[in-house]
């Protein structure tokens, strides 16, 4: 078990998710899936490390460009146990997800772009819309979205 240092400064949960924006209940939820870590005191109640705010908001940020919380977890656990993550680190981080999020960027620019039309007309039928499905030809190819990969 690793050793913490005696300077730590450990935070209720409450503190933690205001800081952070989140509820309690999703830092409750990454702990279950190992994204943060608590202690417990000796009267059962949890806290957290303030740098858990770091994590946390490496978390949300991943999020939000789509990045799943497997894929967040596999990174954050090759981040060192001791101390903070150096620069280093997050640039290995940001290297393995780079083509990742230029892929997400290129579909996304995609769909913006081929789905402009019908939000500009609105006629909202994509069964006969001759912009985005002339003659209904996708119909031959199944039900949902086809076209999403």
């Amino acid at each position: 078990m690793s050793q913490v240092p005696k300077d730590v400064v450990w935070l209720k949960p409450g503190q933690i998710a205001q800081r952070a924006g989140v509820a309690v209940s999703t830092l409750h939820y990454y702990e279950s899936l190992g994204l943060i870590h608590s202690r417990r005191t000796a009267g059962g109640r949890r806290e957290y490390r303030r740098d858990t705010l770091r994590v946390l908001a490496f978390i949300r940020a991943s999020q939000r460009v789509g990045i799943s919380l497997d894929r967040i977890k596999d990174a954050l656990d090759q981040l060192p146990e001791e101390g903070l993550p150096t620069k280093k680190d997050w640039a290995r981080i940001s290297r393995e997800w780079r083509d990742d999020l230029n892929d997400r960027i290129e579909y996304l620019t995609a769909l913006r772009d081929r789905f402009s039309n019908c939000i500009g007309c609105g006629c909202l039928s994509l069964k006969s819309c001759p912009y985005s499905n002339p003659d209904d030809v996708l119909g031959a190819q199944g039900q949902g979205a086809v076209r999403l990969p």
